[in-house]
């Protein structure tokens, strides 16, 4: 199930809220963990069980780490045991078909027999939930968070239908005083219809439109300069839009529930440099690949050469996070490389010294150039890709069709409100944490009407970052 869709918006969430704020404190969580585990399950009940033996897993390991009477090697064995199993469970759903494709092409290369791929389905969010329990387990065994105080209450942090799909990536301490006790405000659900609805005319207005011109750019043969960049423009546009108008719908739901979860986006268009950029951008997993990935590896604090390899390795890792695939791994490399540079030059680029619009423009170019890997089918399509941005292929037949398809009114005009508005400082998620106003009401209530119009008139309804 999607939030873009009538069965969420008309029938899964009224009849939640409906049941939810009819029940005793004490059973709402709950029923947060029976409906998210339908809302999951809309897709593949089966995955259902996959996050249930997950979630019942941890809570038990989290106990073992925590009982007091539990020796420094036994919670030692205990989280390492955790750590390797949910690492596994990833690991074989996501990078299994990846790694055995891969070793059959090694083997091909030697004259030897490739052997038969098993065909695995990835469960949707899988990286999501997986982190939030690591970091549960993680932050118990360095002391750094209390035990869940139920089964409800930790089931309900794991499926928390908000987040659970495509994040933010939230870790337990973040929510456990808000599990435990809440206080469900009517400004605070005002606050929260108000984000979710922004988020969703960002997703249904922007993200969707400008996505067709994106997959008609990166599907086309060839195609001409300038339509290859507004292409590479449209999935740049397209890819923050759909996730960080996610990311406004979660934040939305969420505080309706009376929790917190944390912005996960902060105007990353508007970085100065590309360590700017991952101060600003899916904040949720830079901070967590930082805190359980960069610091143990030693961060910066065992001399230059070692903090560029540790970058290096976590923006590989971070960029494998993202999919089973060797663009993803470039993409990854790409950036630890430029982000090592710039630690390098004490966190500066190299032209950090030019004014601040020009600042901005080139660190959104090197984005825009990360993006095409990103998006591509395969390396060699990216770098194909890339051949007909710089005019180095000979242009296809097809690209008059390509043109027509791209430059209509409607969607240049929505190319245009989207650069106004990911250079502009105003962030969704600041404004809805005004106070709620009837001016305020006036002007959100329209848009929502029109996003909803809108969202049965599309066909083309990806979320992005369900895949990852």
């Amino acid at each position: 199930m999607v939030f873009t869709t009538h069965i969420f918006l008309f029938y899964f969430l009224p009849l939640f809220l409906a049941v939810y704020f009819s029940l005793p404190r004490a059973w709402r969580n709950l029923w947060i963990t029976v409906a998210s585990y339908v809302f999951y399950g809309w897709w593949e009940p089966w995955f259902v069980c996959l996050m249930m033996f997950t979630t019942v897993m941890d809570f038990i390991w989290g106990k073992v780490i925590t009982r007091p009477s539990a020796t420094r090697r036994q919670r030692k064995l205990a989280v390492f045991a955790c750590v390797v199993t949910n690492l596994s469970f990833l690991g074989f759903f996501k990078y299994y078909m990846f790694a055995a494709e891969t070793l059959n092409r090694l083997l091909a290369t030697v004259g030897t027999e490739p052997f038969r791929v098993m065909t695995v389905v990835l469960p949707i969010g899988i990286s999501f939930y997986t982190f939030h329990s690591l970091t549960y387990i993680i932050d118990l065994y360095r002391g750094q968070a209390t035990p869940a105080k139920s089964f409800t209450d930790f089931s309900a942090f794991v499926a928390l239908f908000p987040d659970l799909v495509a994040g933010p990536i939230i870790r337990y301490k973040m929510l456990a005083g808000q599990l435990a006790a809440r206080r469900e405000t009517l400004s605070h659900f005002a606050s929260g219809i108000v984000i979710f609805m922004v988020g969703f005319a960002k997703k249904t207005l922007l993200a969707n439109p400008i996505g067709q011109v994106a997959d008609s750019a990166f599907n086309a043969a060839n195609p001409l300069p300038l339509d290859a960049w507004v292409g590479a423009l449209a999935y740049a546009f397209q890819i923050y839009f759909d996730f960080c108008g996610y990311s406004d719908m979660a934040v939305g739901l969420g505080r309706m529930l009376g929790f917190e979860l944390p912005r996960n986006f902060d105007a990353p268009y508007r970085a100065e440099n590309i360590t700017d950029v991952w101060r600003r951008w899916h904040i949720s997993l830079s901070t967590v690949l930082r805190d359980y990935l960069y610091f143990p590896l030693g961060g910066n604090r065992k001399g230059p050469a070692s903090t560029y390899f540790n970058l290096a390795v976590v923006m590989l890792l971070g960029g494998l996070w993202h999919g089973a695939k060797w663009n993803f791994v470039v993409w990854g490399a790409y950036h630890g490389l430029l982000l090592a540079y710039e630690r390098w030059r004490g966190k500066r680029s190299a032209y950090d010294s030019f004014p601040r619009p020009l600042r901005i423009g080139l660190t959104f170019l090197f984005m825009l150039f990360s993006w095409v890997p990103f998006r591509a089918d395969s390396l060699t399509a990216a770098w194909q890709y890339f051949g007909s941005m710089f005019g180095l292929l000979p242009v296809a037949d097809t690209a008059p069709l390509l043109a027509a398809d791209i430059y209509t009114p409607y969607r240049l005009l929505v190319l245009g409100v989207c650069a106004l508005l990911v250079f502009q400082p105003l962030q969704a998620h600041d404004w809805a944490q005004r106070p709620v106003t009837w001016p305020r009401v006036a002007m959100v209530t329209p848009l929502f009407a029109c996003s909803l119009m809108t969202m049965y008139s599309q066909a083309f309804n990806p979320f992005l970052y369900f895949q990852f």
